[in-house]
């Protein structure tokens, strides 16, 4: 008999490393190309070049996967600032900039879409995408919950609207904009709760 292997052991079959990340840069490629409706969980895994079953093993619906994607592609909020201004102003051109990634808003709002007539993918988006950041935002900026959510709907609902009128980010002087409409609601500090 001879000695044990110091080797580690590896489990069989192929590596994972890298499964998700590649199956994110899919999803964005896909529906960037095809559109949200298009992009099926199939054409997602053929991009991705891995099985439509390594896809469902991580990720029960397209649904999400979409949001996870999103997460990975937003990643964590900008909440640095000298003040709050500052700081809500970083959130609004990190949300425009990201929006307008290939493939970033079409995902979101094709999710969100769906999710308006699915109790449970509002449930997926509420609970892993959104809370994670009105969390963050509660604690940056010491506001209650019910006026950071109409912050978020207010800032991603004008994006996500610009989008799907046009097909195109908002521009950078619109998103200008958008900061001075938005910061003399937000800025001075808690309003009523």
């Amino acid at each position: 008999m001879g000695m044990p292997s110091t080797a580690s052991a590896r489990p069989p079959g192929r590596p994972r490393a890298g499964v998700n990340a590649k199956v994110f840069a899919a999803t964005l490629s896909t529906v960037h190309e095809l559109g949200y409706a298009r992009a099926t969980v199939e054409r997602i895994a053929a991009a991705a070049g891995v099985a439509k079953s390594t896809v469902y093993r991580r990720w029960p619906s397209k649904g999400a996967l979409i949001v996870d994607c999103l997460l990975d592609a937003f990643g964590p909020a900008p909440l640095e600032g000298a003040d709050r201004a500052e700081i809500m102003s970083s959130v609004i051109h990190w949300v425009a900039r990201t929006i307008g990634e290939p493939g970033v808003g079409d995902a979101f709002a094709g999710v969100f879409s769906d999710a308006v007539s699915d109790p449970a993918l509002r449930e997926i988006l509420s609970a892993r995408l959104q809370d994670p950041y009105r969390l963050a935002l509660q604690d940056a900026l010491g506001e209650p919950e019910h006026r950071v959510l109409f912050f978020i709907d207010v800032v991603v609902g004008v994006l996500l609207h610009r989008m799907g009128m046009t097909g195109e980010p908002m521009v950078d002087s619109d998103i200008a904009a958008l900061v001075e409409m938005v910061l003399p609601h937000f800025a001075e500090g808690p309003g009523p709760t």
